[in-house]
């Protein structure tokens, strides 16, 4: 329910609403992407061309002798039939395309509003950053797959974080703006800006490192909990890892680093909730978060479980979104008036 009813804030909020979901349906669809490894199978950025995909036996197989020419196909996937690659193919299709609608859903809109409303008391100018980072988004999307055309196998998981990364920073800020237009109400009491930030990190931190185990292919090891192979440490890898920038490429120490920032993060959020009752604070936002993580917390142990299933994995991804929308809403209520992202 709106508090204004203002129509012009009514049209704002719809249209910031379906970008919302625009984006779970992306992130959800470019997990899948990579879980299948279809990410490499169109090897041009094709920014106009790409719009329809092929229709012919002719342009079905320039497109396969393109992907023929890169290492995925050299050293994995030598005997991938033309059908085989159609299957891969249109995942990474859907998902570039997706891409171009979430783009037109931004910025079309965008344009009418800057136009119908320049005389009212909108700031139109902070929802161009939405349209940018999306525009942002894309580009790094490339700069990701590139990285996978010539000398690799894969992706760089590097790269890869940094395109997760970024999707939920655009989701983030989306949420946000729709907060501010359902005009939320905050907080009578103030939460300490340490604890709430520090689990907000922590939280994203994660999303990072799930990445880096996604690009690594980090899920298909240790597949045990709550130890590693029956001990608290990989016994693949030198311990002193863990203090330098090697760990990052390690599959190994990134679960191992993946699992014990989640044990930190689920002590945090016990206090988090122990703060958060004794400050006798509306219990709704605080319980859709709490069961958020604890449905996150169940699928990653079922997913290292299963040796990352595709299923799970994928299921796994979209909790990190759930996690993330219910905390921003404590967060909005918590830090309204403090926080610089509000325009």
């Amino acid at each position: 329910m709106f508090v204004n009813s203002d129509i012009k804030t009514k049209a704002i909020t719809y249209w910031l609403l379906t970008i919302y979901l625009l984006l779970i349906f992306m992130i959800a669809i470019g997990g899948l992407t990579r879980l299948t490894d279809s990410g490499l199978s169109i090897t041009q950025w094709e920014l106009f061309k790409g719009i329809l995909p092929p229709i012919n036996s002719n342009e079905w197989n320039i497109y396969f002798e393109k992907y023929k020419k890169i290492p995925e196909f050299i050293y994995l996937n030598s005997d991938i039939s033309l059908n085989e690659f159609k299957f891969i193919f249109y995942w990474e299709y859907f998902h570039r395309l997706l891409g171009r609608i979430i783009g037109l859903v931004c910025i079309i809109p965008l344009i009418y509003f800057f136009f119908k409303f320049r005389n009212k008391n909108i700031s139109m100018y902070k929802y161009t950053a939405i349209f940018f980072l999306v525009c942002l988004q894309g580009t790094v999307g490339w700069y990701m797959v590139e990285s996978g055309l010539v000398d690799r196998v894969d992706v760089s998981h590097y790269r890869l974080a940094t395109h997760l990364s970024l999707a939920f920073v655009i989701l983030s800020l989306t949420l946000w703006y729709i907060f501010e237009n359902l005009q939320i109400k905050c907080f009578h009491n103030k939460i300490s800006s340490s604890l709430v930030l520090s689990i907000f990190i922590l939280i994203f931190l994660q999303i990072i490192l799930g990445a880096f185990l996604a690009g690594l292919d980090g899920g298909l090891i240790y597949n045990t909990w709550p130890d590693m192979n029956g001990d608290f440490l990989p016994n693949d890898s030198n311990a002193n890892l863990i203090f330098s920038l090697e760990a990052f490429s390690t599959p190994s120490i990134v679960q191992f680093i993946h699992r014990n920032i989640a044990y930190v993060l689920m002590l945090l959020v016990f206090y988090f909730n122990y703060v958060y009752i004794k400050s006798r604070l509306p219990i709704k936002p605080l319980l859709i978060f709490d069961l958020a993580i604890c449905f996150q917390i169940i699928l990653g142990v079922v997913t290292l479980l299963s040796g990352a299933k595709i299923i799970y994995a994928s299921l796994h991804q979209i909790g990190s979104i759930l996690v993330v929308s219910s905390f921003l809403l404590i967060l909005y209520k918590n830090f309204k008036t403090n926080l610089p992202l509000s325009g």
